[in-house]
Parts: structure tokens; sequence; C-alpha cells
């Protein structure tokens, strides 16, 4: 088995200019869109080492129980009838739009 180097695929992301709207296409190539079920979820991707990163901030992560650095990552996820699930969008919380979590949930849902 061959596996994909991590400078292989940083430079293939780097290449595109991937958008929310792209996962969703490639999500209904697998799914059933029709009387699934929707749930968003938002993590905290850990950067305690990082410094004058943009979008790093302190978020309140279920895991650790207490406020940590990172990256607030907000998932749109969605489960067809058949129990197959896919996010299907995405959005990283950056906190000088000035929006709450609600705000992005709903231009997901757009």
């Amino acid at each position: 088995m061959t596996g994909i180097s991590h400078h292989n695929a940083n430079r293939f992301l780097h290449r595109e200019n991937y958008q929310p709207k792209d996962m969703y296409d490639e999500a209904l190539e697998v799914l059933n869109p029709t009387g699934g079920t929707l749930s968003v979820d938002d993590s905290v991707l850990d950067k305690p080492y990082s410094y004058s990163v943009a979008l790093v901030g302190y978020f309140w992560p279920g895991k650790h129980h207490r406020p940590v650095k990172g990256i607030n990552l907000i998932t749109l996820n969605y489960t067809d009838i058949s129990g197959l699930h896919m996010p299907v969008n995405y959005r990283i919380y950056d906190k000088s739009e000035g929006k709450t979590k609600n705000d992005y949930f709903q231009e997901m849902l757009i």
C-alpha cells in the first residue's frame, strides 16, 4: 500500500481553490439527499504552540473543559435514510467577523 506524503497533499491543496460548496457537491455523488438528517458540530483543532497565526484563538472544547488555543471548525453533517453520513459544509470560525456560531450555521443552510 502506497501512502500519500504530507508534501504531496499540501501541494495539491494549495493548487486548488476549494470552497465549502465543493464539499457538498462531492457528497451529493454518494448520499441520497432526500429524507435525511442534518446535524451541526463544532470542534477545536488544538494549536497550543501557534503564535500570530490567523484564525487561532481561545475556544471552549468539550474535550478539555477549559479554554484552549486552536482553530474552531464548524461542520454541517448529513445522514441519509440508509444511515450513510458525511460532512456537507463547513466554516472556520473567525472572531474578527463578529458572527456567532449560529450565524455560521445559518449560512451553511443556504
